[in-house]
């Protein structure tokens, strides 16, 4: 039998909603919060059975808190995530046609580049090329920019990458449509798009668990085919 949602457990819902997505340690200290504002039981370590108990009632809505890493800063994030749809028609109701169709452009070019970003000037190039309705380039840089705040892509010195939040929740529909290109990374199984590849059997992984993977090996070999690890290792 299912746990009973509490107060603490709803509290805790309408807060991540508001968030879109959550650092590990800030959802930590929120679920103390929402246990002594309710006085719960709070058990430290139980996070995650916390937020089991509200998926399970989140299940008949086709929706998820969902647990995964930022492949900036290798830290965990908890984000509430739409299972209804996996494609980016779920966008719809927020965008304009040709804003969807400027998304699916910087998409391509993210995850065909060789390090999972696009620069403004190549997103901007496309502007001219849409097929559904012509977009200025001051009107595409304010899109750019909504997408930003969003959190479907995130934007480091006119640098553009997929958000931790779109990753999470575009991962089945990104690993359908991009075959032979997407890959999951080798240690941690997640979807990675910011990674290093193994020239020999292409591998890739992201690079905090690059990092993690070498920290300890003087001469770095790749886990899956043992050959050389040719790139630099991320500190």
């Amino acid at each position: 039998m299912a746990a009973q949602m509490t107060d603490s457990h709803r509290r805790f819902l309408q807060v991540l909603m508001s968030h879109g997505i959550m650092e590990g340690s800030e959802a930590r200290k929120l679920h103390r919060h929402c246990c002594e504002m309710h006085k719960v039981y709070y058990a430290h370590d139980k996070l995650d059975d916390f937020i089991n108990t509200i998926n399970v009632h989140l299940q008949p809505l086709f929706m998820q808190i969902r647990k995964g890493m930022s492949e900036d800063d290798g830290r965990v994030r908890y984000a509430l995530v739409n299972l209804a749809e996996t494609e980016i028609t779920k966008m719809a109701s927020d965008y304009a046609e040709n804003e969807l169709e400027l998304f699916r452009k910087t998409m391509d070019l993210i995850i065909l580049s060789e390090n999972g970003f696009a620069s403004s000037t190549e997103i901007l190039n496309f502007v001219d090329q849409l097929k559904t309705k012509k977009m200025k380039k001051k009107e595409a840089e304010q899109v750019l920019k909504l997408f930003v705040e969003d959190k479907w892509l995130s934007e480091k010195n006119g640098e553009y990458t997929l958000h931790t939040r779109c990753i999470m929740e575009m991962e089945q529909y990104i690993l359908s449509n991009y075959q032979g290109v997407a890959r999951k990374c080798n240690i941690c199984h997640s979807l990675a798009i910011q990674s290093q590849v193994c020239e020999t059997c292409g591998i890739g992984m992201h690079l905090p668990c690059v990092g993690k993977y070498f920290k300890a090996q003087t001469e770095p070999h790749c886990p899956h085919c043992n050959d050389f690890w040719p790139h630099e290792i991320p500190g």
